[in-house]
């Protein structure tokens, strides 16, 4: 028994450290410490995060899967470099993913108390009112629990990795316009549309219109879109979000050869 215990525990250990230096490497890397094409290796980054090069290796190598890194030839690994067009079609692919999961609400919704909890998110947002520079990061974290709801009631693990997945590229959720003003999107406007998308999607789902609620979700994804070419007027703004970068002008995403 006891035996059993400590391996448990060390390998809760492990997998806890593997994810605090996934997240750490991930955000370094998005934030820009590691530019385009700049290749990272194990060893250099030991000391800078003081841990071994096990997990180091591990992260790196999780990070490669989901996309943000390449393999280099003779070793180690190369950051990613992205385009305008890789953005643009990664937030088609969160309309795709996000419409098959309001979808999957509405089709295997069980009774009506189950959209208690995201009608309960929705008055909270309705409740701080149009979003202002102050609570803007708190109105962007009610946002994210409501779709995270909805991916709850879809009751498919598979479309929730998915998103994860998306959701570590840049700049493909709402999330990253946590570090713009909202006076930079139309926020009024982008507001009232917002909040409008929602009272449907609920509506839908709560009517069992599978068709429906995935309709509106994928033209709700698309106000990521909206903002973001709003907002790239500004020169400036693209190497302000997290992952921008990485973003570089052209049609193809990949460093390697085709």
């Amino acid at each position: 028994m006891s035996t059993n215990e400590g391996v448990s525990l060390t390998l809760t250990d492990g997998e806890s450290q593997l994810g605090r230096t996934v997240l750490r490497l991930r955000e370094m890397i998005l934030k820009g410490e590691f530019g385009p094409g700049e290749r990272i290796s194990e060893h250099p980054l030991t000391g800078r995060l003081g841990v071994s090069r096990t997990p180091i290796r591990l992260a790196l190598e999780r990070l490669a899967h989901e996309g943000l890194l390449e393999p280099y030839p003779t070793g180690g690994f190369i950051v990613r470099k992205f385009t305008l067009q890789d953005i643009w079609d990664g937030i088609e692919v969160r309309g795709l993913l996000e419409g098959g999961v309001a979808r999957l609400a509405a089709e295997r919704l069980g009774s009506e108390r189950d959209l208690d909890g995201l009608r309960k998110i929705q008055q909270d947002m309705d409740a701080m009112g149009e979003p202002t520079v102050e609570n803007f990061p708190a109105y962007l974290d009610l946002n994210e629990v409501f779709h995270a709801e909805i991916v709850r009631l879809s009751k498919s693990e598979m479309l929730r990795q998915a998103l994860d997945r998306l959701f570590s590229f840049p700049i493909t959720s709402a999330r990253v316009l946590v570090s713009v003003r909202p006076k930079m999107i139309e926020a009024s406007e982008v507001f009232i549309i917002s909040r409008e998308h929602h009272y449907r999607i609920i509506d839908a789902i709560a009517n069992r219109q599978g068709a429906r609620a995935e309709s509106l979700a994928r033209e709700h994804a698309q106000l990521t879109k909206r903002n973001l070419e709003i907002m790239l007027a500004d020169t400036d703004v693209l190497s302000s979000l997290p992952g921008g970068a990485l973003i570089t002008a052209g049609s193809g995403g990949s460093t390697r050869e085709r």
